[in-house]
Order: structure tokens, then C-alpha cells, then sequence
């Protein structure tokens, strides 16, 4: 892998140049409510937001959109496809570690049995630019094995200090140093050593752990714990949990018929299994009317069958769900206990 340097005083104009490009989505802070932060459309550098650490939403809303029209029809004319921002540039900048293996599932999920258009194409006109970070007490991407990623991204940026330690993981990524050359300088032994004494500050900021080892096991072993029940009289069944889920990729599809009841469109919608009718089906049966149950199939989805089918969970250990959910509940604090045992009644 090719690395080379960007010193910060040269970063406002890297972020300037990359306009050319495209558009260029950058983590901002809320003016309203400092310490909350999300992606946007860059105006200027200087609303970049270095030191955050999470954003409320993550940045597949850029690829698998929250609602979306994908289809329009007319009894005259027919069926027309869309793509919504198909053919728009973007450059996503300032992506951690944990949203960029967020990204890596979600390629999976949409492009290997099945390929979903829309994403893909938005996905194939994105540039992904990547930042290190220091964790928190919500972060357990460590734990997760999503605190470091080798690809997934065309650039990475790793702070040293003074200097950027940059990555180039692409042919695209290494057009974009090699078109600004004049920012970028070379790598010398010195920054070799910072950039170890980084990774050893970060590893030790961890202050949030999940032993993951066998836990689809343990989950399979646990189906009918009362931990379960419990949850479901906790938990509100509002989806916030799966609506700021770097990899949560429900969605609901539905028509919607225009007034002269000649033309409409079809619409894609982010969807959650926590909610009441998600799992509502023709005659009324739901399958899931019982919110346990619901609670329930989230966790065995994300740490039981994503690992069954796709080899990983689909977790990345962001700590968003912590943060969102208005109920307190903590999936870490939950996959301990299962694994401890703490709720199995005697």
C-alpha cells in the first residue's frame, strides 16, 4: 500500500481542490447542539469538524437513501426507472474506520446475490476518504474488529500531529494525490514512529469491551432466555436503533397514486423489524405482533445470521444504538449478560 504525507497546513486547500471532483460531504457540528454531529455538503473547509466522533445518521444514507422514488408511472405513457443522484459525484469525507467496514457489509449485502441498482450506482460514483479517530466510552469497534480497516476506502488519513500520514488505497485514490501533488510531501522515519505511538494511544483509549467469541453459539443456545421478554417491555419499538445503524438495511416499497388517478410513482423507504407492521403480512397475520419477539430477531439478525450467511456480524461497534436509543438500552450491556448467564432465571 502506497503512503504518503499532508501536512495540515496544506488540508483546507486538498479539501478545496476536491471539489472539483464532485460534491464533497463533510462531518459538520450542529450549531444549535455542540457536540452533535452530521454529515452535509461542504461550503467551505472550515466547517469540517476534525475532532468528531460520531454523527447521528451514518453516511449510507448516501448510498441506500432514507426514501427515494424509484419507479414513476403513467397509463399513457407507461413505466420510467429512476435513480435518484445516479450520475452525481460525491466525495465522503472524514469516514472512520468502523463506518467504512459499515460500507464494506452493506457492498456485500446490496452487489453479491443480488444487485440493487440504486445503490450500486450511487455507490460507484462515490469517492470514500477516511479518518482515524480516538474512542470514546460508547465506542467497541475494537471488540468488533472494525477499529482498523486495509481497504473499503480510496484514502485514509491517519492523525501524527502536524501531518497526516495518507493511505492510498486505489488507482482512483492515487489519481487524486498525484493531481495535487504539490500538497503532499514524502514519508520519513520519524512519522513512522508517531504514527506507532498513535496506534498505541488509540488501543489504550478503549474503555468499552464485548468478547464476541462464540457468541452466534451462545446466541443459538439462548433462544428462549427470559432476557427476551424483559427487553420487550423495555424497548419502545421506535427504530432508532436501526435508522442510525451504519448497516440496518430494511426498507419497505410502496405506491403512491397521484390525484388524477392516471400517474404515481413507487417509493423505497427505510424499514425496521422493531416495528409493529414490519412483519405484517396479507390477511392480517403478523408474525412478529409481540415486541420480545421483535427485540429478539434484531440481535439474532445482526450477531447470529449475518455471520451464518456473510461470514461477520453486522455490527461494527459504533455505539450509535447506545446513544439513540431513548429506552437506555445498551447491546453490549444485553450480549454480556447473555453470555454471563445474569439473566437465565433458575
Amino acid at each position: 500500500m502506497k503512503v504518503t504525507k499532508l501536512p495540515k497546513k496544506h488540508v483546507n486547500e486538498f479539501l478545496t481542490s476536491l471539489q472539483n471532483y464532485g460534491e464533497v460531504i463533510i462531518p459538520k457540528e450542529k450549531k444549535e447542539h455542540p457536540g452533535v454531529y452530521y454529515f452535509d455538503v461542504m461550503n467551505s473547509p472550515e466547517e469540517m469538524a476534525w475532532n468528531y466522533l460520531r454523527t447521528i445518521v451514518p453516511p449510507k444514507k448516501y448510498f441506500h437513501k432514507p426514501k427515494e422514488v424509484i419507479l414513476k408511472y403513467d397509463k399513457e405513457k407507461g413505466y420510467q426507472e429512476v435513480i435518484e443522484d445516479g450520475d452525481k459525484k460525491r466525495i465522503l469525507f472524514g469516514l472512520h474506520p468502523c463506518d467504512i467496514h459499515g460500507i464494506k457489509i452493506l457492498d456485500v449485502v446490496f452487489n453479491q446475490t443480488f444487485m440493487d441498482p440504486y445503490y450500486y450506482t450511487r455507490r460507484q460514483n462515490t469517492v470514500i476518504i477516511g479518518l482515524s479517530c480516538i474512542p470514546d466510552e460508547k465506542c467497541f469497534c475494537k471488540s468488533m474488529h472494525t477499529d482498523y480497516t486495509e481497504d473499503g476506502f480510496d484514502l485514509f488519513l491517519s492523525d501524527i500531529g502536524e501531518d497526516y500520514l495518507v493511505a492510498v488505497g486505489t488507482s482512483l485514490g492515487d489519481d487524486l494525490v498525484t493531481e495535487r501533488g504539490h500538497l503532499f510531501t514524502e514519508v520519513e522515519e520519524k512519522d513512522r514512529l508517531k504514527y506507532l505511538e498513535f496506534r498505541k494511544k488509540r488501543n489504550q483509549s478503549f474503555r468499552l469491551s464485548l468478547d464476541i467469541d462464540d457468541l452466534p453459539y451462545i446466541l443459538d443456545l439462548e433462544q428462549n432466555s427470559p432476557i427476551w421478554e424483559e427487553l420487550g417491555n423495555r424497548c419502545l419499538t421506535c427504530g432508532s436503533c436501526s435508522m442510525v445503524c451504519p448497516t440496518c438495511y430494511c426498507f419497505n416499497i410502496y405506491d403512491e397514486l397521484n390525484l388524477d388517478i392516471k400517474t404515481g410513482v413507487r417509493v423505497k423507504q427505510w424499514d425496521s423489524c422493531l416495528f409493529k407492521d414490519y412483519a405484517l403480512v396479507a390477511g392480517g397475520h403478523n408474525f412478529r405482533a409481540n415486541r420480545a419477539e421483535r427485540v429478539k430477531n434484531r440481535y439474532y439478525h445482526k450477531q447470529f445470521r449475518m455471520v451464518e450467511q456473510y461470514g461477520k456480524p453486522s455490527c461494527v461497534g459504533c455505539g450509535r444504538c447506545i446513544d439513540a436509543c431513548p429506552a437506555g438500552i445498551d447491546v453490549v450491556e444485553v450480549l454480556t449478560k447473555i453470555r454471563e448467564g445474569s439473566y437465565v432465571s433458575n
